[in-house]
């Protein structure tokens, strides 16, 4: 028991504590903030497109829309209830050139879905990017305390959400257009404490996989992203606080011994966007601080 001790006190302790009660968290409240801003100048290599990212509030979601944004995207941000994290986005986006519309709803509905989607094409006329990321997690040490209620919000917000918000943007998009799924690093490894959350994020796997070859003769690629720990509001709605202290250097561990920040993984979404990834589909990019992932 001191020897686990010891070895705890030992690791090195990268964030304040803190614990939000709400999920998916809200991001103003976070310490440090995330870093989401761009990490170069944008040169229009989506210029006159149109992206939808679900999430797109805060986290990578957001770190994604400012990026499509300085790059002369237009941005749909679907959100759930996050109104200051999504106005300080929606002003951002502004600031970097682009135009945003916000989309405020529970968008693990089929309806809610289709009525953001004939919002943004009323508004915009046309989507050419879909970034399926809205998400949850909760963490259960016990298997057998997964209640069915947090297996069925997990697994509508997770997965139903990425199906029914595909198929109401689908008829909109052309040939060159890009959907790009959020998986994780759960998918490939698992996670003892958050087993529902990684059945969701394997499905989401399959779910690319199976898309891009149904979408491959229209000429519309599917690909995802696996990122690894990042400092999103989804760690402080999810850990105790002592776990937040260490998030990255202990548990989950990677190589470089830290959380990454959204705006390391945003530039993989920004790969798949564009046609720099013309001969990419049913792949999965692995930005997460340097697990080799055979998969």
């Amino acid at each position: 028991m001191n020897e686990k001790i010891e070895k705890c006190e030992q690791v090195e302790k990268l964030f304040p504590p803190q614990h939000q009660d709400m999920m998916p968290g809200f991001e103003y409240l976070m310490k440090p903030r995330p870093k989401s801003e761009p990490r170069q100048k944008g040169s229009n290599r989506l210029k006159g497109k149109v992206a939808l990212i679900t999430g797109g509030d805060s986290g990578i979601g957001r770190s994604i829309a400012y990026l499509y944004a300085s790059e002369g995207a237009d941005i749909v941000i679907t959100y759930l209830y996050e109104e200051k994290d999504a106005q300080e986005t929606a002003e951002k986006i502004k600031d970097l050139g682009g135009k945003c519309l916000l989309c405020q709803g529970d968008f693990r509905t089929e309806k809610i879905c289709k009525e953001a989607v004939k919002k943004a094409i009323e508004v915009f006329g046309h989507i050419d990017i879909l970034v399926n990321n809205q998400a949850v997690q909760y963490q259960q040490e016990d298997f057998l305390n997964i209640s069915e209620d947090q297996l069925r919000v997990t697994f509508e917000t997770n997965i139903y959400g990425y199906f029914f918000m595909t198929k109401a943007v689908l008829p909109y998009l052309k040939e060159g257009s890009s959907i790009i799924n959020t998986t994780s690093i759960t998918a490939y490894q698992g996670k003892k404490d958050l087993i529902d959350y990684s059945a969701t994020k394997g499905a989401i796997v399959s779910f690319t996989r199976s898309l891009s070859q149904n979408l491959v003769s229209k000429k519309i690629r599917v690909n995802g992203v696996a990122p690894g720990p990042i400092w999103t509001p989804l760690t402080p709605a999810t850990f105790p606080s002592e776990q937040v202290e260490t998030f990255g250097s202990y548990t989950p561990k990677v190589p470089m011994e830290r959380a990454g920040d959204p705006n390391e993984i945003a530039p993989c979404y920004l790969f798949l966007a564009t046609d720099d990834s013309s001969y990419m589909t049913g792949q999965v990019l692995h930005p997460n601080g340097g697990v080799i992932i055979n998969g």
